[in-house]
């Protein structure tokens, strides 16, 4: 029969130095022996995978140990570190409480707490799962827990705390273990290949720590299939074939044809992965979290973030100098977009591609450099955005009939670039460039050579604002308005005075007025100043109370004393 132990059986610290990514709980742990400030109750809670049973049991053999190093450890060579690295201590009793949840269990730990140590100091009791007990079982727990013998130490280990009920918290120390970093697994893998005569690239046991997630043991039974499979030489091509992960070629090719702007590519880089077996939204994750890492090789501060071997690290730096941080932004929010409606797609491979091939048109947006927008018969036409800065064109001359055989031909226009779409927007990437055209199209159509500009002066001012307010009669814009006082300065700017603060905040978010001017008098650069002028405050209206009947007899009395004599005379009394 085969002797083979596991690694996570094997290579089980039996040192709190040995203790992967958890100091923070082992020096705690040394301090209090060394200053003799030992709790009688221990509560270790964290992820799985992380240590928690093995200091519990590192903690118990240190407090029965005969011979304690310097530094407080075991020195497991006395005779009850043999006992317990062979489990035949007398001294500690471990529980597994998902098995052993009733009260009759516990019942049956507290009658052996009862009993002092017939070899050692203390007596152990470790109880793994503790969150597995019943309500009953923790009730039956609390009163030995409070206040158990000074030989009797406990040591609960727990993955979900908070199912823990607070009086049993209360009656614990609690120490916190964390997520093991990357770097800590891949070191130990490393020391672990050392000692069994194993090759592996560093590149193949990042992969392996990220595929744990932050448990060591996790990592340890990943590793051992690696080894079955591989044998002795690990390789980075075997663990991606082995766990079924992505290489990281494939995202570099994903965001190479981003930066070239090549959908072809793009698409048939999906068809290559789907059909090695891979799901969609396992690639659309990858690439999220590979365009992450390109942000993080943007900034030096936030390079240590980046989880990868060297030879990865400096392709990322690469790559990350040529994609735009914003460019990398709105494909992690295309991605997000997409990945939110994932599952309510019913063609899931057709909903990937439509981001894909959105992602790979946002590159325009981020050229140095951007395209001029073309019309059909290839003539360069300025973008509606771009009205500000366009040359009005000169007016046509008159020519003679021999002269209109041979026309000059039009002036040449003035190629401006097109304007960068948003960021965030969930459309960034789908430009309407036929809408675009067709308004620059309607814009030069419109323009007006600079002799034939309608005239602005102070009457064509107001006549221009009256028929706005006439359109927009009806609408709280309109009644302030009607309230404000237009003035022309100059040639190029209108000041419009106003007399709250509530009619400027309205202005300044509704900018259809000015719009109307500027069209109205074929000046795009006109300029709209607001400023508030109190004598133009709108006058309270008194609101008139309504009469009774009384009082109108009252105000009719008033005007005709007659009317009184006549009350007397019929005993005539007003309503109220």
């Amino acid at each position: 029969m085969s002797n083979f132990v596991v690694s996570a059986r094997k290579y089980r610290p039996v040192r709190f130095d040995e203790v992967v990514g958890q100091r923070h709980v082992s020096q705690t742990l040394k301090n209090a022996l060394q200053t003799d400030h030992l709790a009688h109750a221990f509560l270790f809670c964290g992820p799985r995978g992380v240590g928690k049973t093995t200091s519990a049991r590192i903690l118990a053999k240190v407090l029965n140990c005969e011979n304690r190093t310097a530094d407080y450890e075991p020195c497991n060579v006395c005779p009850s570190c043999v006992a317990f690295n062979n489990n035949a201590s007398l001294n500690i009793t471990e529980l597994d409480a998902a098995s052993n949840n009733s009260v009759d269990h516990i019942r049956s730990l507290t009658e052996q707490v009862r009993f002092a140590p017939q070899q050692g100091e203390y007596k152990v009791f470790i109880i793994d799962e503790v969150h597995m007990l019943s309500q009953q079982a923790f009730n039956a727990f609390l009163k030995t827990l409070e206040e158990p013998p000074p030989y009797a130490i406990f040591i609960l280990a727990t993955t979900e705390k908070h199912k823990i009920i607070p009086t049993i918290l209360s009656r614990c120390q609690i120490f916190d273990f964390k997520r093991i970093q990357p770097n800590d697994i891949i070191e130990h893998l490393q020391g672990i290949c050392q000692q069994e005569g194993i090759e592996a690239d560093e590149d193949a046991l990042h992969i392996i720590a990220q595929k744990a997630d932050g448990a060591l043991r996790d990592a340890l039974s990943i590793f051992d299939r690696i080894v079955s499979f591989s044998g002795k030489t690990i390789t980075y091509e075997a663990v991606i074939e082995n766990l079924n992960v992505l290489d990281y070629d494939y995202f570099f090719r994903a965001v190479d044809y981003i930066l070239t702007e090549d959908r072809s590519g793009m698409l048939l880089l999906f068809d290559e992965v789907l059909k090695g077996g891979f799901d969609e939204d396992l690639f659309l994750n990858g690439l999220s979290a590979h365009v992450r890492d390109l942000l993080v090789c943007k900034d030096p501060a936030t390079l240590q973030l980046l989880e990868v071997g060297e030879r990865l690290r400096e392709r990322y730096r690469q790559q990350a100098g040529l994609a735009p941080a914003n460019m990398l932004l709105t494909v992690l929010d295309l991605a997000n977009e997409c990945d939110l409606n994932f599952k309510l797609a019913r063609n899931k491979r057709l909903h990937v591609e439509m981001s894909l091939l959105r992602m790979v048109s946002i590159r325009r947006a981020f050229r140095s450099e951007p395209p001029v927008i073309q019309a059909a018969d290839s003539v360069e036409v300025p973008t509606p955005s771009s009205e500000s800065n366009l040359p009005a064109p000169a007016a046509p001359e008159k020519k003679s009939p021999e002269q209109s055989e041979d026309p000059e031909p039009a002036p040449e226009m003035t190629p401006v670039q097109a304007p960068a779409p948003t960021l965030g927007s969930a459309s960034f990437a789908s430009v309407d460039m036929t809408s675009l055209i067709a308004e620059a199209e309607e814009e030069v159509e419109h323009a007006v050579a600079p002799e034939e500009l309608p005239e602005l002066d102070a009457e064509h001012l107001r006549g221009a604002w009256d028929v706005f307010v006439t359109e927009q009669q009806g609408t709280p814009l309109a009644v302030f308005l009607k309230q404000a006082l237009p003035i022309l300065q100059g040639e190029e700017e209108v000041v419009v005075k106003v007399g709250s603060a509530r009619a400027i905040a309205s202005l300044r978010e509704d900018d259809s007025l000015i719009r109307h001017l500027r069209s109205t008098f074929q000046r795009p650069n006109l300029v709209m100043i607001l400023e508030h002028d109190e004598s133009l405050k709108p006058v309270q209206t008194k609101i008139k109370k309504r009469l009774s009947a009384k009082d109108k007899y009252l105000q009719m009395r008033e005007k005709n004393p007659a009317l009184d004599e006549l009350r007397k005379r019929f005993d005539l009394r007003p309503e109220e």
